[in-house]
């Protein structure tokens, strides 16, 4: 019977590039494909104003796909979420990370791609969850809506006439679903 060898989060940074983007799950790497075009135009439709009215606030970080979190240990996770946020003073709590982040973020936004199955939305959703997000939002775009969790594990589920608001997490940030599918 042959064993897998797992791989730390250090192990994983030193991994020599690839064209395709990983994600470490329980100490083992993930491929996944490269993000089409849509998947793309819809993070940025979410990233740019989040990160308009981040920065006007000075309420945190905003972070692209290529942001890795290390959000669990021994076996190692790293996930990197398509959009991120972090609070203000969690960032200015730690040292800039040259490597992974520690921890999640505050909110992570995830867009479901064409080659994601249901399972594999659901494992990535507890994972975030699990780890202690404090807001997370899968984007849909077949059914352009948008799933909203709480760390309660709470879902809401909504459409195009509705309105993502940042809560307590991104106080005073709120984007009409219809703009994300523009």
């Amino acid at each position: 019977m042959a064993t897998t060898t797992l791989m730390t989060a250090d192990e994983f940074l030193r991994a020599p590039d690839s064209d395709q983007r990983h994600e470490l799950i329980r100490g083992e790497v993930r491929s996944m494909p490269p993000a089409g075009g849509e998947h793309g135009h819809i993070g940025m439709e979410v990233a740019i104003p989040l990160g308009v009215a981040v920065k006007e606030q000075r309420l945190g970080k905003v972070f692209l796909a290529e942001t890795g979190f290390r959000i669990a240990r021994d076996p190692d996770t790293v996930r990197a979420p398509d959009v991120s946020f972090l609070r203000a003073e969690r960032w200015a709590a730690m040292e800039r990370p040259r490597a992974f982040i520690e921890g999640p973020p505050d909110l992570a936004v995830e867009v479901v791609s064409p080659s994601d199955s249901a399972e594999e939305v659901h494992e990535k959703a507890l994972a975030w969850l699990e780890a202690g997000v404090r807001l997370l939002w899968v984007v849909h775009p077949r059914g352009r809506t948008v799933t909203v969790y709480a760390p309660d594990r709470t879902a809401r589920l909504l459409g195009v006439d509705d309105t993502l608001d940042g809560g307590e997490i991104v106080p005073g940030f709120r984007l009409p679903v219809r703009d994300i599918f523009a």
